[in-house]
């Protein structure tokens, strides 16, 4: 089969594409001759230097995407001065974001933080339920939110310690249970967020309990509306109704505080006035409002309801990407990318060697390098023992080879994520991946208490 080569100028390459030609001849180049994957940022400058274009290998490695890191950071430093037209709409402007950057710095091991995820987890999702039930049977009342209340704010406190560990309980999917596993997973995308950008624990709070209760007014839908993969007109107007029946119910509830209703008003909303219910444009969308959009959004698409597989991150990013500033502010949209990466915890990726992994856990200095557990090898057949490998720590080691002189660069394979793959491509068991890493993270915890234990028992 045919390497499948597309030119592309050099201002579009991004890291993880595969360079298969060049625009002169290679030895007038420092490049290897059989072709190399772009493993960071300087070595696309260096291409730049070179020539004006290149051709990549779209099999071997990433393709043209709407979305790369590149693209992303010089987004952020232009978004807030450079706003676009939608091709129906003109955007108001907006006002810049506050950020404050790593506001949560420190991070608690994996192996630590996964027991109290998962019992919070379970915790979570039972009041969620909870309050569903509720309301069908109109029994809701200001101590039913109690818990939820409760548990919301734990949850926060769980994903600034470490936010792999409820990540992956989250990417748990009841798929007949679409509604509460979607409220779950949107409200720790919106801790996530807010945890990036640097919001107090207060609105954190606010926002983790309003994006766990902004469906609620689906519960007096009927249910053949809400599992429609198509509605026409009218369909959509009843559809709709649920934002206003949601923020309705709240205010009936004693205790719920306005700005916890005003997310749920608001989380339809759009940058350009396209959403509903009220058409708001630009700075009327409050802040938490406009993230508890972005969120729904992503996980909308990456957990379609009804669908069997849902698509890859890379995808919905891109997807993402292309509706910045049109309906979701582009500084927003840029920080979300960068909060939760192009390779999120759980994501099926295909490495430079062919191989395939599942990300079990971010390295939060090098989003690019996370914690990979390789499943099948480079013929795509399951592995009998997956393999834990840290391509920050291995892309470290094999430097070290090189700065040392004891290898050359063209000895060396470092091992790159040349991209992600749809879910279901392969028959791996996410689940058992995740349950395996996750154990065996509770046992260096475990073993690690121990060996502390002893060395004070020695001590004294």
């Amino acid at each position: 089969m045919g390497i499948k080569q597309v030119k592309l100028n050099v201002n579009e390459l991004t890291i993880g594409m595969y360079v298969s030609g060049l625009d002169r001849p290679w030895s007038q180049t420092p490049f290897p001759l059989q072709g190399f994957y772009l493993r960071d940022l300087d070595e696309i400058n260096r291409i730049k230097t070179i020539c004006n274009h290149v051709y990549i290998d779209v099999e071997k490695g990433r393709g043209p995407v709407a979305v790369n890191l590149k693209t992303i950071n010089n987004a952020a430093r232009t978004a807030a001065r450079k706003p676009r037209l939608s091709p129906a709409h003109v955007v108001e402007s907006v006002a810049p974001l506050k950020i404050q950057r790593e506001l949560y710095r420190e991070i608690q091991p994996l192996g630590k933080e996964v027991k109290r995820a998962r019992q919070l987890h379970q915790k979570v999702y039972g009041a969620v339920v909870e309050v569903l039930d509720l309301l069908e049977k109109n029994q809701l009342h200001n101590t039913s939110l109690d818990e939820t209340r409760r548990v919301a704010s734990e949850m926060v406190d769980s994903v600034l310690r470490n936010p792999d560990a409820f990540t992956w309980l989250s990417r748990v999917q009841e798929k007949d249970e679409y509604t509460y596993s979607h409220a779950l997973r949107c409200s720790v995308w919106a801790i996530l967020f807010g945890r990036h950008i640097g919001l107090s624990k207060r609105d954190l709070d606010v926002l983790a309990l309003a994006v766990l209760l902004k469906d609620v007014g689906k519960v007096l839908l009927d249910k053949s509306l809400l599992e429609k993969a198509e509605r026409n007109a009218q369909e959509e107007i009843d559809y709709r109704a649920f934002v206003e029946l949601g923020a309705s119910i709240l205010r009936q509830t004693p205790g719920v505080e306005p700005r916890v209703i005003s997310v749920v008003k608001t989380h339809c909303e759009r940058l350009n006035g396209s959403g509903f219910p009220a058409g708001l444009q630009g700075d009327k969308i409050p802040l938490l409002g406009k993230i508890a959009g972005i969120v729904t959004f992503y996980d909308f698409i990456t957990n379609p309801r009804g669908s069997r597989y849902p698509i890859a991150p890379s995808r919905a990013v891109a997807r993402l990407y292309e509706l910045r500033n049109i309906d979701y502010q582009e500084e927003l949209v840029v920080e979300f990318i960068r909060a939760i990466g192009l390779y999120p915890t759980g994501t099926l990726v295909e490495l430079s060697t062919g191989e395939v992994a599942v990300v079990v856990e971010q390295n939060f200095e090098r989003r690019l390098k996370p914690k990979v557990m390789i499943v099948a090898d480079a013929m795509k057949n399951t592995l009998l023992e997956p393999v834990l490998l840290d391509l920050s720590e291995d892309d470290k080691r094999k430097q070290a080879l090189i700065d040392s002189g004891k290898k050359t660069r063209r000895e060396v394979e470092k091992v790159e994520i040349a991209r992600d793959l749809e879910p279901g491509t392969l028959e791996i068991d996410i689940t058992a991946i995740r349950d395996s890493y996750l154990m065996q993270s509770e046992r260096k915890g475990i073993l690690a208490l121990f060996s502390k234990i002893q060395r004070r028992a020695r001590a004294s």
